[in-house]
């Protein structure tokens, strides 16, 4: 073998290693054009066969072109970023993104036909392109579903996090909780002299590196994502030579920030002088949104007694002839600003059971399994929630919201800290974050923390979103006891 041959040998660069995951991300994204293209299809073909069912005439130049959309739609997704890695999960930016792409292509429409005079029909706008918009996020769900259900460990997201033990740790159990993200810790970088030999683990995640080798240890564990946690070790010298090293195996970068709970449209970054700056605005308690959200509230819930009424009437019946006692239970419960209230629930228990008698603080504030206090109509009741029917009353009187934390009895509030009574500064609502996170599952630490991160981040999408994951939480009756 020449010199001359080795030579040039060496001086090719190495081959970028290859990863599993990012396989498995362009075969996804494959998957999801497809697909997109397919919920495109079919709205053309609902909307086409709706025309033609009801007697309309249909051009063959809106045939031709209702055809082209259905070919630029997977383009409109692309071109919003619909099929980035990140988005793939799922949430509420998939969400946006979906329905940014068919509002921007929708709008193409619009202007080009009115520039253009040419005669499109409004089942296009109206119909064709919202139909698609509901198919593609039907499609992505169901998508997401059958990959976690076939191969739950393929679904998920491999994760490196990169800080202390402690922000470690908290972050090992909260994606454990919340699977519904889809990310899951395989690794840790501790920073150098943490005593990695001594804990080669945290949390039954083990600890493979420090900071200087963070692409060594994706590389090692076919990670897809690094997680860097706030600490003052990684300023923003190390953070850009890590993007760097990431670069290479397009693996995905995610930091938080020291600044927690606090995300969505309350956080934008601004340069200046030079620098990258996180820019916090304060949320918004007032204004036209609080207007809608309690009138929204007020109608919603007279609307839901008018609705419920015989209904209630007959649990009502249920519970006095069950059991001795009145069918209310009445409760002071502290309300928004600090001022208390009396709320409403259907009975479960035997009568008297909330006084405290031998039992500790704990175990009257945490709800307990298979609690003996809980009679046979009450149990039934607390697993369907249909114990919570009579707050819609406290809703209606304006003393609670639809949507909010959960109204603390006073005592809670001499055992926990100042951060507590921020929850104030909003209405109690019948449901929350934790109430389809896990309910009674969760611990007490937990609630609180999901209950402050409603407050930092409300806004009317936040609360609808929450409603309608409600119904899923008490359908399945999960953490209900």
């Amino acid at each position: 073998m020449s010199a001359t041959s080795t030579e040039r040998r060496a001086e090719r660069p190495p081959a970028a290693p290859f990863v599993p995951g990012n396989g498995r991300k362009r075969s996804i994204t494959r998957v999801l054009v497809a697909g997109d293209l397919c919920c495109a299809l079919a709205a053309y073909a609902v909307v086409l066969g709706a025309r033609w069912w009801w007697g309309g005439y249909v051009p063959w130049f809106e045939m031709v072109f209702s055809a082209g959309l259905v070919i630029a739609w997977p383009v409109a997704m692309s071109f919003v970023g619909a099929y980035r890695g990140r988005v793939q999960a799922g949430g509420l930016e998939e969400v946006r993104l979906v329905f940014n792409g068919g509002l921007g292509l929708a709008a193409v429409v619009a202007i080009g036909a009115y520039v253009t005079k040419l005669m499109i029909a409004r089942s296009i706008v109206i119909a064709m392109l919202p139909l698609a918009i509901l198919l593609t996020l039907a499609f992505r769900r169901a998508l997401r579903r059958y990959l976690h259900r076939m191969n739950p460990h393929e679904a998920v997201t491999r994760v490196v996090a990169v800080g202390h033990r402690v922000a470690v740790m908290d972050l090992v159990m909260q994606l454990r909780h919340q699977s519904r993200y889809g990310m899951s810790v395989v690794a840790a970088c501790l920073p150098e002299g943490a005593e990695l030999g001594r804990v080669p683990d945290v949390d039954g995640v083990p600890i493979l590196g420090d900071f200087t080798n963070v692409a060594e240890v994706v590389a090692r564990t076919s990670a897809d994502a690094v997680a860097v946690l706030a600490c003052p070790e990684l300023d923003g010298v190390a953070l850009r030579r890590l993007a760097w090293s990431l670069e290479v195996t397009d693996t995905d970068l995610f930091v938080a920030p020291s600044l927690m709970d606090v995300a969505g449209p309350r956080v934008s970054v601004r340069p200046v002088a030079g620098m990258t700056l996180l820019h916090v605005d304060h949320p918004s308690f007032g204004g036209i949104n609080q207007i809608v959200k309690n009138v929204f509230d007020r109608v919603v819930a007279a609307g839901v007694l008018a609705v419920l009424a015989i209904p209630m009437l007959a649990i009502f019946v249920a519970v006095r002839a069950t059991s001795e006692g009145p069918a209310l239970f009445r409760q002071t419960r502290v309300g928004k600003g600090g001022r208390e209230f009396q709320i409403l629930k259907f009975r479960t228990m035997v009568n008297g059971a909330d006084r405290l008698g031998g039992l500790d603080i704990e175990a009257v504030l945490l709800k307990m399994r298979d609690d003996p206090r809980v009679t046979r109509v009450g149990t039934f009741l607390r697993r369907y929630s249909l114990d919570e029917l009579p707050q819609l009353v406290n809703v209606v009187r304006g003393e609670m919201s639809l949507v909010g934390p959960r109204p603390l009895v006073p005592a809670e509030f001499a055992l926990y800290g100042a951060d507590i009574h921020r929850r104030l500064v909003v209405r109690p609502g019948m449901t929350g974050l934790w109430q389809v996170s896990g309910r009674s599952d969760l611990s007490w630490e937990e609630r609180m923390r999901m209950d402050l991160r409603y407050v930092e981040n409300w806004s009317l999408i936040l609360d609808l979103q929450l409603l309608w994951k409600t119904w899923g939480a008490v359908a399945r009756a999960q953490g209900a006891y």
